[in-house]
């Protein structure tokens, strides 16, 4: 017999629609945790993957691999399988006795070695020689008195006085020789004014403050400053020119030193913004990617390979992607083709070119056929662009640049990297290390005419004291026949 239903078997209708709103509410908090998850899944890697980064597979300079870096970071070359050290055929470089010395010291043996019988320098019949090279004793300043007499003429009467030599503008001042010896120290070894001043004192006995140090540095830029704008219109014309651009500090505030350079020149510029460009610039200009580059007008574009190797080298090591390592082998491997093309002095054959192209394009569509595979990216906030992986970007730029990545297979002139002018930009860094920042803008764009003559002089072969105490005229001159 059944028991007949109670009133208190069913749920009124209140308790149900609390019920519903229960559900309701714990399955709208479900799925914000499961965002919240997804978003905090996505810093957990991203952060992870910044972990892994270091200055061989990023753009991280090697000084922030700090203390805790392995001994040796690998680097992007390949080993060779050679030796360490000198290869064979390498010309050495070692010291070779003069035939004329400055000082000749003779020492001649008090007795025989036999008999015990006294020698005399009389009895010499041959002689070993041994040399010695050594720095001089430092001597007092050599100081040379110019005097401008004044002569009576004979006729009326009239003193003439005779003019000084050009630069003797002071009673007393220092010559063009400790000018030069001064400013190669504070602006090619990056010395600062006080210990630039102490090393004159200790090693020449030249007595220096630094409102004197600074004063050289000035007329010396002033001087050079003509030679500085001939050589930024040589590059600016070059055929294959390589353009950066570093930050410093100026005043407390960061400022920007662009650089435009090639293999034989050099030349620096200060400017308040890093889109400042370079104007009136023709040819070919390699970077690294900086998009305001591609608003210059009138120029063909190359890019920095050794940036795609670093960032393939991340995307091999922490995200594992399989279209990086066959991309790193295929540029390593055109890389070293137009190398051996270049020193044989040939060009690469259209052939291999279209067989790089070809293998170029399929590794490209590899990887956007295994991007567009992946679950698509939670947008972290709701303005902006679809988000999109490291090497998705990567992978876009490889595709939409295509012809600037590889322009070097084409042409022998455009490098595989624009190594050059981060070896130019890095004696910035290595300026702030040592010295710091300026404190004046006038300091700083001293610091870039100056270091503008330096880098040329040394590319061209030039001596650098020499070059300093020379005027911007005779230097254009030697530019120009060089």
């Amino acid at each position: 017999m059944t028991r007949p239903p109670n009133q208190s078997d069913h749920a009124s209708e209140p308790e149900v629609a609390s019920a519903a709103d229960e559900i309701a509410g714990l399955r709208s908090e479900n799925t914000g945790l499961r965002e919240l998850i997804a978003r905090l899944q996505t810093q957990v890697a991203e952060l992870e993957r910044r972990l892994g980064l270091d200055s061989s597979n990023s753009g991280k300079p090697p000084s922030s691999d700090g203390l805790k870096k392995p001994a040796r970071v690998r680097s992007l070359r390949e080993p060779s399988g050679k030796i360490a050290g000198g290869q064979k055929g390498h010309p050495g470089k070692t010291l070779c006795q003069v035939e004329t010395p400055d000082t000749v010291v003779d020492h001649y043996p008090a007795a025989c070695a036999r008999c015990g019988s006294p020698l005399t320098a009389a009895m010499a019949t041959s002689h070993g020689a041994r040399q010695v090279f050594d720095l001089p004793e430092p001597q007092p300043l050599f100081v040379t008195e110019h005097r401008a007499h004044i002569c009576s003429c004979a006729r009326c009467g009239t003193p003439t006085q005779a003019a000084f030599p050009e630069g003797v503008a002071a009673p007393v001042q220092y010559g063009n020789r400790i000018c030069a010896f001064v400013v190669y120290l504070l602006h090619g070894h990056f010395l600062p004014e006080d210990r630039l001043a102490e090393l004159m004192a200790d090693l020449f006995g030249v007595s220096l403050v630094p409102a004197t140090i600074a004063r050289m540095s000035r007329s010396c830029a002033d001087r050079l400053h003509s030679f500085t704008q001939a050589v930024r219109e040589c590059v600016n014309g070059a055929k294959v020119k390589h353009l950066d651009e570093t930050g410093f500090r100026l005043g407390g505030k960061t400022q920007w030193l662009h650089i435009a350079s090639s293999a034989l020149l050099t030349c620096y510029r200060v400017c308040a913004t890093r889109g400042s460009l370079w104007a009136d610039v023709v040819g070919t200009v390699v970077h690294d990617h900086w998009k305001p580059y591609y608003t210059m007008k009138g120029v063909l574009h190359a890019l920095c390979n050794a940036h795609h190797l670093r960032e393939l080298k991340a995307l091999i090591e922490i995200d594992q992607e399989d279209w990086a390592r066959k991309m790193q082998i295929l540029l390593r491997r055109a890389c070293h083709a137009t190398n051996l093309a270049r020193q044989r002095g040939v060009t690469l054959k259209p052939r291999l070119i279209a067989r790089i192209e070809r293998r170029y394009d399929a590794i490209v569509a590899e990887g956007l056929a295994f991007h567009q595979a992946q679950p698509a990216l939670r947008r972290a906030q709701r303005r902006g662009g679809k988000p999109r992986r490291i090497g998705h970007n990567l992978l876009l730029r490889l595709d939409q640049r295509r012809g600037d990545v590889l322009r070097f297979l084409s042409d022998p002139d455009v490098p595989f990297t624009n190594n050059q002018a981060e070896r130019d930009a890095r004696m910035m860094k290595l300026r702030q290390k040592i010295s710091g920042g300026f404190r004046a803008k006038a300091s700083a764009e001293d610091f870039a005419v100056i270091r503008s003559v330096l880098s040329t002089a040394k590319k061209q072969g030039w001596n650098i004291l020499h070059t300093l105490m020379q005027d911007s005229g005779k230097l254009i001159l030697s530019l120009q026949t060089a």
